[in-house]
């Protein structure tokens, strides 16, 4: 049964790649010239990210699930335009390793 979901998963990321490539092509008809941080797709980052670190939080739905959204979320802020969603995702992926850090007990097991 693993194997079905690491399928859902795989086919949910590819989903969410080419999303975030067709919106990315909407939404920048020029070569990568912007520099900002596109807010949508940070917080797409950071929900993506943070559920799949953290999933075991949030116990009320299935993992199943949240692993979904999570690679679908990852799939739409990577698979931006190439320069578009990088410092999206790596400000993403901080966040939730903090917050795993922090909510794991890492730093306090003594």
């Amino acid at each position: 049964m693993e194997e079905l979901y690491y399928m859902i998963y795989i086919i949910v990321f590819v989903i969410g790649s080419i999303a975030g490539l067709l919106l990315s092509y909407k939404k920048h008809m020029e070569p990568f010239i912007i520099s900002e941080i596109d807010v949508l797709t940070l917080v797409l980052a950071i929900v993506g990210w943070f559920l799949l670190l953290n999933h075991g939080l949030i116990s009320f739905i299935s993992s199943v699930i949240l692993l979904t959204i999570a690679f679908f979320f990852i799939g739409l802020a990577i698979g931006r335009r190439p320069g578009y969603g990088r410092k999206e995702t790596a400000i993403g992926i901080l966040i939730a390793v903090i917050v795993w850090i922090f909510t794991s007990g890492v730093l306090f097991k003594f």
